[in-house]
């Protein structure tokens, strides 16, 4: 299918069938950059409420700027990929700092700030200032290898490069932020992974996988994560009115974010063991208050299986001294910024 084509038929479905999102509705490269930071591996329904929620708390970039970096961590709590809410911070400060506020305007410049990378400089530079330069993620990849029958793996190096060669020969140089943003609803909505809606296709008579029965086999990817189980015993420590907590130091997934004594085994030990455990290291009479059920936590890398031991204890210098933890009410813990099984237990059992 010839590019100009395909172009104008993309514009044209997503002109009809765009969904009405808000940063759709705006040309501010601050709330285009934020709703792309936070859809990053996040699907829409879940990653609008965030959006709308740092949009509320930081109307502009200086406001976000301005922010600690405890106060972001906990408005992003729940999503995911913390580094992304410590890079967002950082990038903001990095626009006020060495661009007065105004976030540059060109896809190389937008290249230079704190956690954009290719995708996200292109999908800037094409919704603020309608540069013609291709977007390229999941959606992309997919529509791209089914039309034009790209078996090319996309996670490997050659099938980036053909895949950003094909996509920047198509994008539509009068109507940029339309073609990006078509090209992109129309994998999520209409081409979608599983059981595309081929049937009512504008452009299927073209598709090579429409017409080769290949929509299962593209796109191509090869490499496979390869995903570990990890079983994690957390000792809720009380002294009957506050809670001992963790901050997690620096190069930490869940770095800045705050949790329990954290043990980790081969397999999850019997209660029996946790309690004889804690109690020779503590020193001093333990009552075990609350014992949770397993949680399962699913990471990109690792399943993580989690319980939680509410114990009182009645020394506790020694969790300050030797585990270097500090105590906080329930309404402070509320405050703090926590990893998402962390929340889920205390939800569940605390607050």
């Amino acid at each position: 299918m010839e590019a100009k084509v395909f172009a104008n038929q993309l514009i044209k479905w997503y002109q009809f069938h765009k969904r009405d999102l808000p940063w759709r509705e705006t040309k501010d490269p601050y709330k285009i950059w934020l709703s792309e930071i936070i859809l990053q591996q996040t699907r829409v329904v879940q990653g609008l409420p965030y959006y709308e929620k740092f949009v509320a708390h930081y109307p502009t970039v200086h406001d976000l700027a301005a922010a600690s970096e405890q106060e972001v961590l906990r408005l992003w709590q729940g999503l995911g990929y913390y580094s992304r809410a410590r890079n967002l911070h950082a990038c903001a400060r990095m626009v006020v700092n060495d661009y007065q506020g105004q976030f540059p305007g060109t896809y190389d410049e937008l290249l230079k700030l704190k956690g954009i990378g290719n995708y996200t400089a292109a999908a800037i530079a094409s919704f603020s200032f309608d540069q013609p330069a291709a977007v390229l993620d999941g959606n992309v990849y997919r529509v791209l290898s089914r039309v034009y029958g790209i078996a090319d793996d996309i996670a490997s190096s050659k099938g980036a490069k053909v895949f950003a060669q094909k996509a920047n020969t198509l994008i539509s140089q009068e109507e940029p932020a339309d073609y990006n943003q078509g090209i992109m609803e129309f994998g999520a909505i209409q081409c979608t992974p599983v059981n595309p809606s081929c049937g009512i296709c504008p452009i299927s008579e073209s598709c090579y996988a429409f017409n080769h029965n290949a929509q299962a086999k593209l796109p191509v990817k090869l490499k496979k994560v390869k995903v570990r189980d990890r079983h994690f015993i957390y000792l809720v420590l009380t002294d009957g009115q506050r809670y001992y907590m963790n901050e997690r130091g620096p190069k930490d997934v869940w770095q800045g974010l705050y949790d329990f004594l954290l043990q980790e085994h081969k397999a999850m030990p019997d209660t029996e063991s946790v309690l004889s455990d804690l109690a020779e290291k503590s020193g001093g009479m333990i009552i075990l208050e609350d014992e949770s059920v397993e949680y399962k936590h699913i990471l990109t890398h690792q399943r993580i299986f989690a319980k939680f031991f509410k114990v009182k204890v009645n020394q506790t210098g020694w969790l300050e001294e030797q585990e270097g933890l500090k105590a906080y009410s329930v309404d402070q813990m509320n405050d703090l910024p926590k990893p998402k099984l962390i929340d889920k237990y205390l939800k569940d059992s605390i607050f």
